[in-house]
Parts: structure tokens; sequence; C-alpha cells
């Protein structure tokens, strides 16, 4: 209490105030409680992230050039050489789309200490659309397992592809899929550190899903001599599960850089942007997985 009368208050007794106004606990950021700098400015920051178009364009080319190629070499009709650069190109847009998505999306915004406001409608909306040209990806691999089975079945004699494995694999997504959406939630809940572990326990599963799927590749390729070259069902099987591989190990990388992300309390309630983004695609992966299970292993056993 001052010689007036007045009791002094220190400064780091009270709530601290960001560049609105807004109090902010301390020992936390702005940026962790959603950076309420005033509703004016969102318009000057809202942006679309092109990126994830530039993606699924790339993926588009890599696809088709490796279905040009193979329809090339099959039949004559287009020169296999243009399919393959085709291919080359597509991928190194692939590439791209995708650095620039996560540099945008994720480590952007942890290397911006202000906190700068994300759209997180306009994220969202652009990840739906990405996923929605993934699926015609995975449709044409589909279309052509499904061209595979009109003809005589089965094309040679094929490997047990059910077992206890895949049915450990699968449990071990879906288990993913569930504690991603409970770490989210935890998020939502305020509750960092539920969030955290459960971010975490996610990206244990995931890895030890990609750690199975290696393990199957080796068991059919090293004891079962069932391999990318055994026909036209072997490319089938092993394209479709490997392109979901590449889904699933992008999917990683994502929650991985989350996961780095929480740890330096980037997150918050009103903060869930990249969570968001990656939840999605995670969930996506997860169901056609399933849809993949039920139609390329299921399906090739009855």
């Amino acid at each position: 209490m001052d010689s007036g009368g007045r009791t002094e208050t220190s400064d780091e007794a009270l709530p601290r105030a960001d560049g609105s106004g807004h109090h902010v606990p301390e020992g936390q950021a702005p940026e962790e409680y959603g950076d309420h700098r005033g509703h004016g400015d969102h318009d000057e920051h809202e942006h679309r992230s092109r990126w994830p178009l530039i993606a699924a364009a790339g993926a588009a080319g890599l696809y088709g050039g490796v279905a040009i190629s193979i329809l090339g070499n099959e039949t004559g009709l287009l020169p296999p050489l243009a399919g393959i650069g085709l291919a080359v190109a597509g991928t190194i847009v692939l590439l791209a789309g995708i650095a620039g998505w996560v540099d945008q999306a994720f480590l952007s915004p942890a290397r911006d200490t202000q906190g700068a406001f994300e759209s997180r409608e306009s994220y969202v909306s652009t990840t739906l659309l990405f996923l929605a040209t993934d699926v015609s990806t995975f449709g044409a691999l589909f279309v052509y397992y499904f061209f595979v089975r009109i003809g005589s079945w089965p094309p040679e004699e094929l490997p047990p592809l059910l077992g206890s494995l895949i049915v450990i694999n699968t449990t071990i997504l879906i288990a993913s899929s569930i504690t991603f959406h409970y770490a989210h939630q935890a998020l939502e809940d305020d509750n960092r550190r539920r969030f955290i572990g459960l971010l975490g326990a996610t990206l244990g599963l995931g890895l030890v899903f990609l750690a199975g799927q290696v393990y199957e590749y080796y068991e059919f390729v090293a004891h079962e001599g069932f391999s990318l070259a055994s026909g036209i069902f072997g490319s089938a099987f092993f394209g479709l599960t490997g392109l979901h591989g590449l889904h699933v190990t992008l999917g990683v990388g994502g929650i991985a850089v989350l996961c780095w992300r929480a740890l330096r309390g980037h997150y918050g309630p009103e903060r869930d942007t990249s969570v968001a983004t990656v939840s999605l695609y995670w969930h996506f992966v997860d169901v056609v997985w399933l849809f993949l299970v039920v139609v390329l292993y299921v399906g090739a056993s009855v």
C-alpha cells in the first residue's frame, strides 16, 4: 500500500492483455487463444490455400502418366515415354504442393510469434476439396481391380491375404482414428495434457500400422513370392495398398508436426485449424483402408 492508501499490485499478478486488450492467462501466448485482435482485421488475413489444388493436380499427373505408360506398353497406342515424363512432372508438382501446404498450414504459423489469424473455414474447405480429388485417384485403381475381377478369377494363385496381421493392422488404424477424435475433443475442452497424450498415441499407432504393412510386404515377397510383378492382381494389390501406405506416411508426418507444435503450446480451443485439417485427412485414410480391406482382402478371398 502506498502513502495514498492505494494497494500496490504487481504486474505479474494481473492477466496480460493481447493487442486488442483481451486478457490472456499468465504463461500462455496470445496465439493459443485464437488471436482475437479485432474482427476488422480478418479480411486482410483470410485467404484460400492453393497448395491442396496444386498437390491434387500433381497427383493427377503422376497417376495419369503411370496409366499412359502401362497402356502404351500393353497396346502400343501411346508412347510409354510420354507417360513416364508426365509421371515425373506430376511427382515434382505433387511434392511441391505438399511442401507448400505443410509450410503454409503448419510450419509458417509456428514461426509466426504474433499468431496471425488463420481462416479455419478456408483451410478445411480446401482440404475437403483435396480429399474429393483424392477419391478419384483411389477410384481409378479400384476400377482397374474391378476390371481384373470381370475376367477369369483368380487370375493366378493367390497368397493367403486374410490373416491375423491384417486384422491387427486394421484394428490399430481404427484405434488411431478414435484417439485422434478424442484428442481434438480434448483440445476443444482446453485439456492440454489429454490432447498431447492422445495425439502422441495417434502418432504411435500410425507408426505401428506402417511397420505392420512393411512386414506384410516382406512376408508376401520373401515367403510367398508375391510381388508387384505377380500378374495383374499383383499390380492391383500393391498399387492400392502402396498408394494407401503413401497416404498413411504423409498423415504420420502431419501428426508428427502437430505433436511438435502441441508441445510448444501452439494450440488452444479457438486455434485448431491444422489439427482439424489433419484430422479430416486421417479419418479419410482410415475409411479408405476399411473399403480396401473389404474389397481387396476379403473380396479376393471369396
